[in-house]
């Protein structure tokens, strides 16, 4: 199974990658919202993690363009963020995220809710 994880932070990017090699997946990475719609014009993904706070465009603006666009639309799109906040929460399951994961996440949780997300969808 092919998942995009979007995050400005190298390193969060290397982690997420590194789980998700551990559980079977191949991942692909982008550095921002813009970077995931150039990426995803030629790379078909069954997922995307991405991060809610990144310059450029951030994960909100990122789900709203994608779940408007019926080429991507149907891709279910998680937010995985440092923000345990119900406001910001609310924010993303009202712009399309089909889940909100808050950071720090174990390989363990993050395959589970792989698992879970790309098996109701």
């Amino acid at each position: 199974m092919k998942i995009m994880v979007v995050d400005d932070d190298k390193t969060t990017r290397k982690i997420l990658g590194l789980y998700l090699k551990g559980g079977g997946h191949e991942p692909v990475f982008a550095e921002n919202g813009l970077d995931a719609i150039e990426k995803l014009a030629v790379n078909e993904v069954d997922l995307i993690l991405t991060d809610l706070n990144m310059p450029f465009m951030d994960g909100i603006e990122l789900t709203r363009t994608l779940k408007t666009d019926h080429s991507f639309k149907d891709i279910p799109l998680v937010m995985i963020t440092t923000e345990n906040d119900e406001a910001e929460r609310s924010k993303a399951m009202a712009a399309g995220a089909n889940g909100y994961l808050v950071k720090p996440i174990s390989a363990d949780t993050l395959n589970k809710n792989v698992k879970n997300f790309t098996k109701k969808n």
